[in-house]
This record gives structure tokens, C-alpha cells and sequence, in this order.
């Protein structure tokens, strides 16, 4: 498993919302964080192609690149880990990042019994993908994720000054990182 140090602290998820911007977002990101490639709107042979010509200009910014889906699809598609439900996320190869999603303690609990290296915990704020969806909250997400055997990402709403707020280290967004911004806003 990899230890929480060696994840990057910052996460960008591609969507279909974020997709015409996510060049200027990739550029924007400090060097180290990551990009977790979903683009679920795309047919699979454009999804692919669009993931090669991402993945090229991340990595040209020293940034990692996961994709969700399954270990195996992740290497076959030449990412460094997989992104997905803790038991979607297939058997453990080393050298490979194993991001899960919960939602809320159970989720937690499975992510480290499936060896999960991160779990991402959303939704933490109301967010556009979820419009009047229950959310944890500042509190509850607190509660869970120093509760949780395996490093927590916070996840839903974020942005910079939500994540200065709650005072958490490991954060993702999709509009919260792709919306114009100053660089010095988004560290």
C-alpha cells in the first residue's frame, strides 16, 4: 500500500462539464497533483483517445494520471492507478494507485479491507453534480475521514478556500479546479 505521503494532495476529475477546459486546468495544477480521468459521457473509443491526448500533457506537467476503472483497464491504458467503487477496483500490482470512492464509514471500512491506497469522500459540500443532494458537511466528513483506515481525499464542492476552511490536506474537484483562477489560488 502506498503511504499518503507519496499520493499527490490535490486531485482534478475530468467530466463532461469540465472537458473544454481541462487543458488550461492541467496547466494551472501544481507539478505532483493528479488528474482522475472519468469522461463516462464518451463512447469508448473516444473516451480512449481522449485519454491519450490528456494523459500526454499531464504527464508533461509531472502530473499523475488514474483512470476510473478497473486496475486492469488502468494499465492497459497506460495510467498509474485506478479509480472506482472499492470492490470495482480490481487485484493489487505494485506500483499502481488504487483510489476508491466512499460515501460514508462502511465505504471507508471496505476501501481498506479491498487495499485501497485513498479513499476520495464526497460528497463533503452541495455541488453542481448533485444539485440538492445530502451532503456530509465540515463535521460529519471530519468525523469519518480521521475514522477511516486508509488516507482520505476530500471530495464535492471543494475548492480552495472550502479546503483552507476545513482545514484538510488532501483535497479533489472538478469545477473547483477548472474554473479560471489565479495559480497562487489553487495551491
Amino acid at each position: 500500500m502506498r503511504r499518503a505521503n507519496t499520493l499527490p494532495a490535490l486531485w482534478l476529475l475530468s467530466d463532461a462539464r469540465n472537458d473544454r477546459v481541462l487543458k488550461r486546468a492541467l496547466v494551472r495544477l501544481p507539478r505532483g497533483a493528479g488528474l482522475i480521468y472519468r469522461h463516462y459521457h464518451l463512447g469508448r473509443p473516444q473516451r480512449r483517445a481522449r485519454f491519450v491526448a490528456l494523459r500526454r500533457r499531464a504527464r508533461a506537467r509531472g502530473l499523475v494520471v488514474v483512470l476510473a476503472g478497473s486496475a486492469a483497464e488502468a494499465r492497459a491504458w497506460g495510467a498509474e492507478g485506478a479509480y472506482a467503487s472499492p470492490r470495482a477496483l480490481g487485484a493489487r500490482r505494485a506500483g499502481t494507485i488504487r483510489l476508491a470512492t466512499a460515501h460514508s464509514l462502511a465505504e471507508l471500512a471496505l476501501a481498506g479491507r479491498c487495499g485501497a491506497d485513498a479513499a476520495l469522500l464526497s460528497p463533503v459540500f452541495p455541488t453542481a453534480s448533485h444539485p440538492g443532494g445530502k451532503v456530509l458537511g465540515p463535521v460529519r466528513f471530519g468525523l469519518l475521514a480521521r475514522r477511516a483506515p486508509v488516507p482520505v481525499i476530500a471530495l464535492g464542492g471543494m475548492d480552495a478556500r472550502r479546503a483552507r476552511a476545513l482545514g484538510w490536506p488532501r483535497w479533489a474537484a472538478i469545477d473547483g479546479l477548472s474554473a479560471p483562477r489565479r495559480p497562487a489560488q489553487i495551491a
